[in-house]
């Protein structure tokens, strides 16, 4: 990329996929938090428009990046962030993580329970 302008702001787990996963039955609060999450590093991240059109709400059993070298890496920046905000996973996602976990025997995922400002802190272990 040559200029920012071809860049959005992409969450890692998609809002509506985060709504759908238990951020449903969040306190605003909470969702807001989510929604503005700067504490992990994986929570935002800059991606081209295109690439961020195209994964549009999707989980990882209907989109991955199209390089699949970085695909170890999102599976486990996926997996974190779900873990780091409570958030459940469907039968078909958690189906695809288990091939890429499989795929990706030396790929970590490392995850800070987040904190909510109505919530006090999450229990989730890390790691």
């Amino acid at each position: 990329m040559t200029s920012p302008a071809g860049l959005d702001i992409d969450h890692m787990v998609p809002l509506a996929e985060a709504w759908d996963s238990g951020a449903f039955d969040w306190t605003p609060a909470r969702r807001e938090a989510y929604a503005n999450d700067q504490g992990a590093e994986a929570s935002l991240v800059a991606v081209t428009a295109r690439s961020n059109r195209s994964k549009a709400d999707q989980d990882v059993a209907q989109w991955l990046p199209p390089s699949k070298a970085v695909h170890c890496r999102y599976a486990a920046e996926w997996t974190g962030t779900k873990l780091r905000w409570q958030l459940t996973a469907a039968a078909a996602e958690l189906e695809a993580l288990r091939r890429l976990a499989a795929a990706c025997p030396t790929t970590m995922v490392t995850y800070t329970p987040a904190t909510s400002v109505m919530n006090g802190p999450l229990t989730v272990g890390g790691r």
